[in-house]
């Protein structure tokens, strides 16, 4: 089967933003539709693209009335697993409206500045902080916090940069309701 976005899962979730994708760690984690991914047994791998010959849940004829993609959804309304899933229900509205070209094109942007975070911010404790952060806030929001950030932190060592932005992003989540934890 020919995959065209490796770096979105099979479900909708953005594997640009997920912390094993953002690791240089042996362990790092190429996307859900890899090869490494595709023999771990994921069942949304192993109905779509194994048993159906599809790339994403949606594009199933079945992706209304199916349980499991259902039980996903519903358990991502409220639980996250290494992974942010707040976000997994605007995600696929949205693709299903404007499409996964513009959808991927979003995530590299938010990929972009995820990198920047990591980069300049990351003492070494935010990795899954700032993949959230980058996950459930606005492209503006997160470019003018890592822009404030910046500006505020020059000069100073990583450990002080990271409390800043981290201030500058709790501000912002708690004005939207956001929340930049993972959700157990």
């Amino acid at each position: 089967m020919n995959i065209n976005y490796l770096e979105i899962g099979v479900c909708g979730l953005s594997c640009r933003l997920c912390p094993m994708y953002n690791t240089e760690a042996k362990s790092r984690c190429l996307g859900c539709k890899s090869p490494t991914r595709m023999t771990v047994g994921c069942p949304f791998i192993t109905c779509a693209l194994k048993r159906k010959g599809i790339e994403f849940c949606w594009e199933c004829e079945e992706s209304n009335t199916c349980e499991k993609w259902k039980k996903h959804r519903e358990i991502g309304k409220k639980f996250d697993s290494f992974k942010c899933y707040q976000t997994l229900e605007e995600d696929i509205s949205f693709i299903c409206k404007n499409g996964i070209d513009k959808f991927d094109k979003i995530q590299k942007q938010r990929e972009y500045l995820l990198k920047e975070m990591l980069k300049d911010f990351n003492e070494g404790r935010s990795k899954s902080y700032y993949c959230i952060a980058a996950t459930v806030l606005e492209l503006e929001e997160l470019k003018k916090a890592l822009n404030q950030a910046k500006r505020e932190s020059y000069g100073l060592n990583v450990k002080e940069k990271s409390k800043i932005l981290h201030s500058i992003l709790d501000s912002i989540a708690l004005k939207k309701k956001h929340y930049l934890k993972l959700r157990k």
